[in-house]
């Protein structure tokens, strides 16, 4: 992780484009990126390094390579996933980063169960992705999560990271009260997971059909925008922090900022990094819907709009933004943006978004 993030450091800094927008966030923002790189991150490589041990001692060997594939890959994500630790007390900090770090490892390793391990049906996805829904509810009964495959014994990882995130939040005072927001995210996360991985010619009609029983409430976005949202979990995270942060009236508020406006932003954004690596597995990958540039700059513009717009409804509001630029700096200063070439479109995308969040000095 503090590899990666050193890099991604070194890139923004001799990156006119980049720098500029990183200084977009004024004196402020910038004292908060420092605070987040010092502090926050460190903290968060820590509580990934004591995982990694676990997954290091899993008996199947084809389970452990997963468990530790989505670690060193996605370590970057524990790191984003922690990010508004940044506007916390130190020991609030280090109990957010708790929760975190084992629920961000979770979904990796769902993820990478789901994509890369020859021994897990469509069938298995819904049931795996309890481990999600029992993580973020404290009083769920855990384990069970491999019933339909994968085969093999884990040494109890998942279960362990289940109970981590649990004991975590069960320590967070008026934790009930995010209950119903984290079900519903657990199971749009769970249904998005299942139906991307259909059969390459099933999977966009199942998309489109589970779209439309919720359009009513999202029916702005295109199919594949609401699957990205879905596939999220800022929408946990932000909720999350506002408890920490005894905002309680805004815990709401704020799962409606982040989902699905920067919910969807973020997996596109993971999207546009992983178009090669899509495209070699055959996975479905969302930002080739768009058909073009044109039309996904366009849609960039608009969610990015959306987002900051609702920010500005919650109480310090340049927090979230601050999340909004981070995440985009650090997704398009990534290392398969320049492995792919694709720098001139993630420039555009950070002017677009700079554009949008619309703040600090130009």
């Amino acid at each position: 992780m503090l590899r990666d993030v050193r890099w991604t450091v070194g890139r923004v800094v001799t990156s006119r484009a980049r720098l500029a927008m990183l200084a977009g966030g004024g004196i402020a923002g910038t004292y908060d990126v420092v605070e987040f790189l010092r502090v926050v991150v460190p903290k968060a490589a820590r509580a990934l390094a004591g995982i990694r041990t676990l997954a290091e001692v899993i008996p199947d060997d084809r389970l452990r390579l997963q468990a530790l594939s989505s670690i060193d890959a996605k370590a970057y994500h524990v790191a984003g996933g922690c990010i508004l630790a940044t506007f916390l007390t130190p020991s609030a900090a280090d109990h957010y980063v708790e929760i975190v770090a084992p629920l961000e490892t979770i979904y990796d390793y769902l993820d990478n169960l789901c994509d890369r391990h020859p021994d897990v049906g469509i069938a298995a996805y819904p049931i795996l992705h309890r481990a999600i829904s029992d993580a973020l509810d404290p009083g769920a009964v855990v384990g069970g999560y491999y019933d339909l495959g994968p085969s093999g014994d884990d040494g109890d990882y998942l279960v362990t990271l289940v109970r981590r995130v649990q004991r975590g939040l069960r320590r967070l005072a008026e934790h009930e009260q995010l209950i119903p927001l984290f079900r519903e995210a657990a199971t749009l996360y769970a249904d998005m997971q299942t139906f991307v991985h259909f059969p390459a010619a099933e999977r966009e009609e199942a998309c489109r059909l589970w779209y439309g029983r919720h359009a009513a409430r999202y029916g702005k976005l295109e199919w594949f925008e609401f699957a990205c949202a879905a596939g999220s979990q800022f929408q946990v995270y932000a909720p999350l922090f506002m408890l920490f942060d005894t905002r309680h009236a805004s815990i709401i508020d704020t799962y409606r900022a982040y989902f699905p406006a920067v919910s969807a932003l973020h997996v596109l954004l993971d999207s546009f990094i992983d178009q090669e690596e899509d495209r070699e597995h055959d996975d479905l990958n969302f930002v080739s819907l768009y058909g073009g540039n044109e039309r996904f700059f366009e849609r960039v513009a608009y969610l990015a709009r959306r987002a900051v717009g609702a920010f500005s409804h919650l109480p310090n509001a340049q927090r979230h933004r601050f999340v909004l630029r981070a995440m985009s700096l650090f997704y398009l200063t990534h290392p398969k943006v320049y492995a792919q070439r694709l720098d001139e479109s993630a420039l555009e995308l950070l002017k677009i978004i700079d554009t949008e969040l619309g703040e600090g000095p130009r």
